[in-house]
């Protein structure tokens, strides 16, 4: 089976509010910028350095508040839901042949609790990346024991650093446009194919 990773934040999970409500409880101890939901389309427009620079977050102690981070998400797991549309398509997909797999710098026990919460059953295996050292390490892992050569694997995500991983392992992405970046903060990393919805994703798998 071809294996299809799809990346969890922005892409099969909209968890725009988990994730304000995480950032401003740890900004407000910090005496950082919190935001608002309306905030977040202007942010997606920002790369990692402008964003830290508007929220007065110093870059170097993002690794110092990641634990804190997943910690507050994970509390607000039951809140977090599929974007409309994204259940049906994996579904779709695993009922194709291919290897459904979810990679996320997330917990692996914090995604097998979303999509046991969520009904989704579909899911054959969950890459955790270091969010530091970034998801092509995670994914070139998993290209080192596949039978798959790279360039027959698909990968599905929202964000400039996914398509930069992807350059890096030689793996084609399918950006989606509704997730956590907007369209000219990824353009220059020139993503393979792009999804505006949902089921554009397997208009592309279907013209491959």
């Amino acid at each position: 089976m071809k294996p299809i990773i799809v990346d969890f934040d922005g892409t099969l999970v909209d968890s725009t509010a988990a994730l304000v409500a995480a950032w401003n409880t740890i900004a407000q101890k910090h005496q950082w910028k919190d935001i608002s939901l309306k905030d977040i389309e202007a942010l997606k427009k920002l790369s990692l350095m402008e964003r830290s620079k508007l929220l007065n977050l110093p870059i170097y102690k993002v690794p110092l508040v990641l634990p804190q981070f997943y910690q507050l998400y994970r509390q607000a797991l039951q809140d977090i839901r599929p974007f409309k549309g994204m259940k049906k398509v994996l579904l779709e997909l695993h009922k194709r042949g291919f290897k459904i797999m979810i990679i996320s710098s997330h917990a692996k026990d914090t995604i097998l609790a979303f999509l046991k919460l969520n009904d989704i059953h579909c899911v054959a295996e969950v890459l955790c990346s270091n969010p530091i050292a970034g998801k092509d390490k995670a994914i070139e892992k998993f290209i080192k024991k596949s039978t798959i050569p790279a360039d027959e694997m698909l990968y599905i995500g929202d964000e400039y650093r996914d398509s930069i991983a992807c350059k890096k392992v030689s793996v084609p992405i399918i950006w989606v446009g509704w997730g956590y970046e907007a369209n000219e903060a990824i353009q220059h990393s020139k993503p393979d194919y792009q999804a505006a919805a949902p089921q554009d994703i397997i208009k592309i798998i279907d013209s491959l």
